[in-house]
């Protein structure tokens, strides 16, 4: 079963400086047909003004993932972590039993887009931790390069859920196709550009939602940028 949440239907909110659409219910949009997915829980798009960010704030119990699409953020936590993130960047933030941080797009002159994204994780009260990596653009194109794993494995940023998160680069006559456990779920977030998947023809901001499917299908990107889950149910 494949499901459509279309970019168009996503909450909204409009803060100035922040023009932020929610995949998924947050702060005030809420739709109970869209709580989460599986552990799946927040993906926020994210278009933060020049000079602007978020100030410091807390976490807790949540597995924290930050993918920079345009610009760049500055990143200062309680753990004493402070770092720049730009695109090819993955940073993850396991906030456990506490974290503070801040985020502030530093430039001057251009806006960030920014990908927020929350999973659940699978066990509460660890202690906070913090990694990031990057990942070229050779990695990823015309293929799906893991980037965060429970393991670490291949590289990826280790997460504190039986997760995958995937992300690839499609265009032009560019294809790809994965087997799928029909025993868990795969969520596709099309970050950029347009892409086929399956049949269906994204948009930046749509997604799918998919159940008991046997195989992934990516083709037709145009500048295409997507965001692929493995989930358990």
């Amino acid at each position: 079963m494949i499901t459509l949440r279309s970019s168009a239907d996503r909450g909204f909110a409009s803060h100035g400086w922040l023009q932020s659409y929610h995949s998924f219910s947050f702060a005030e949009y809420y739709d109970p047909a869209h709580m989460g997915f599986g552990p799946l829980r927040v993906i926020n798009d994210d278009f933060i003004a020049a000079g602007m960010g978020f100030g410091t704030h807390g976490h807790r119990d949540m597995e924290i993932i930050t993918y920079v699409l345009e610009g760049e953020i500055a990143h200062k936590d309680s753990m004493g972590n402070g770092s720049t993130i730009r695109p090819g960047d993955v940073q993850r933030m396991s906030a456990g039993t506490g974290v503070q941080h801040s985020e502030f797009n530093p430039s001057r002159e251009n806006r960030t887009h920014l990908l927020q994204i929350w999973i659940q994780p699978s066990q509460q009260g660890i202690p906070p931790s913090y990694e990031e990596k990057h990942f070229d653009r050779a990695e990823k194109q015309g293929k799906l390069r893991l980037v965060a794993s429970p393991d670490g494995s291949q590289g990826a940023v280790k997460i504190n859920q039986d997760a995958q998160l995937f992300v690839g680069l499609f265009d032009g006559v560019e294809k790809h196709s994965i087997s799928l456990d029909q025993s868990r779920l795969a969520y596709v977030h099309l970050a950029q550009g347009q892409l086929k998947v399956n049949g269906y023809d994204l948009k930046a901001g749509d997604a799918l939602m998919l159940q008991q499917e046997e195989a992934l299908h990516l083709s037709e990107g145009q500048q295409a940028e997507v965001l692929v889950f493995d989930l358990p149910q």
